[in-house]
Order: C-alpha cells, then structure tokens, then sequence
C-alpha cells in the first residue's frame, strides 16, 4: 500500500466523528504513514447547524466538499455510511480506490424486515417517547453488545449531544435517506464487506446479500452489535489491515 494513503471514515445515522471512539487511532497505529479523514454528515457533529440532504446522494455531495480530492480515496463506512460510501463510489468512480462497507443495507436487495429489524422495534417505540439525553441510552443499549451498560460512555454520548444536538427535522432526514437509497450493483473498486452476526439493528443477512451482488469479500464477527468499531475496534482495524496489505492496492 502507498504511504501517503487517504482513508475517509463515514459514520451514519445520527452519529458523528467523535463516535468512532479510540478506532482511528488503532487504524493509525496500522497505517503511521495514512491520512485519516473522519467528516461529519451535515445535520451531525460539527456540522449540527446545517440541514441534512434527505437523500444518500446529497449526502455524498456534501462529504465531497468537505474534502481535498487529490488522490484516490479509501472509504471505511458504517451503516447509513455504507450506503453513501456505495454511492459515491457508482457515481464518482475516478475519486474511490476502495472501500470497507460494515453492517449497512440496500433497498432492492434485502427486505424492510431485515433492514431494521423487529426486535429493533421495541428499542424505536421508547425513542419516539424519550428526551435526546434518553434516546442516547436507547441507541448505546441497541447498537453495542459489549458496552450496552457502560455508564461513563453513555455519559460523554450525552455530552455531545448537549453540544451539538441533532435536531429532528435532520433526523428525519437522515432516515428517509436511507430508507428510499438504492443502487444497482455494479462496482468495479475492490469492496470488502463486513457484518455483526448479532446485530439486533441490521440484520447480518444484508451484508451477505451485498457482498453476493457485488461478488467480494465477506468477513463476519460472531458476537458484537451494530457499533462494530465500538465493540470490536482491535478486530476491525486488524481485519481491514489484512484484507488491504493482502490486496497490495
């Protein structure tokens, strides 16, 4: 691999820079020589101030501006990311080298079921009656198996949220993007996919479906949520270095 690589790391729904937790750091310690681009989806993070597109394109478009294309990118993407990582890279060929697409989902590939899931639902119902500070908890106990209960976490989640809150009208957005997104496999970048087998957001059965259609790889971890780079940040920058070194591009 080039030492002067660029790796964009795309969070997803509701989410922001700061949620990747200490895994840009591991990636870093695999890649000293990489650039590490984490921006933030317009309606989220730093840029809570802004309206989010509700469309996935839109949201690739904003993602461009944010960033000095000067060379082929590497995308790491999760969920919602993944479906603007796919986009990006059907539409903007020339600018993605490659991409790790991790526990997303396609609309013509995979039923509703099975792109959020029932037991999801439970989890969604108490959202629509919770305050912001609440809902935090909702998400931390829906999207991670291992730190469902972690206190301090929960804690600085609902500190970023008093920071930069998401308002609803951009979490509106955000979900009927994601919703409405679909695309028609045709990628010819190298694309690795990888899922959670217990998520209990997306079921991992999406993942499989993805990487059939685009006939690539697929990696699977048995036991964490959702928040893959949460639950299992070692696991995840390992596997993306092994599957990048192995692939030399």
């Amino acid at each position: 691999m080039k030492n002067n690589a660029k790796f964009v790391l795309i969070r997803g729904l509701l989410r922001d820079a700061r949620h990747w937790g200490i895994f840009p750091t591991l990636f870093q310690q695999r890649f000293p020589g990489a650039d590490i681009i984490t921006p933030d989806i317009p309606g989220n993070g730093r840029l809570n101030h802004l309206n989010s597109p509700n469309t996935v394109s839109g949201m690739t478009e904003a993602l461009r501006k944010q960033i000095a294309i000067r060379q082929k990118l590497k995308l790491i993407a999760i969920s919602m990311g993944g479906m603007i990582a796919v986009d990006w890279m059907t539409r903007y060929p020339e600018e993605i080298e490659a991409a790790v697409v991790i526990n997303s989902s396609i609309g013509q590939l995979s039923p509703s079921y099975h792109r959020l899931r029932l037991l999801a639902w439970p989890y969604l119902v108490k959202m629509l009656f919770h305050s912001p500070m609440q809902r935090e908890g909702d998400i931390l106990a829906l999207t991670s198996n291992k730190h469902g209960n972690d206190a301090a976490l929960l804690a600085m989640w609902q500190k970023w949220q008093r920071q930069n809150p998401v308002s609803f009208a951009n979490a509106r957005n955000q979900c009927m993007a994601a919703i409405k997104f679909a695309f028609t496999p045709c990628l010819k970048q190298p694309v690795l996919v990888v899922a959670s087998r217990k998520d209990r957001l997306v079921d991992y059965r999406c993942s499989v479906k993805l990487a059939q259609a685009l006939h690539t790889k697929y990696v699977q971890h048995d036991t964490a949520g959702h928040d893959l780079p949460l639950d299992q940040p070692d696991w995840l920058a390992d596997t993306i270095h092994k599957w990048i070194v192995s692939a030399d591009f």
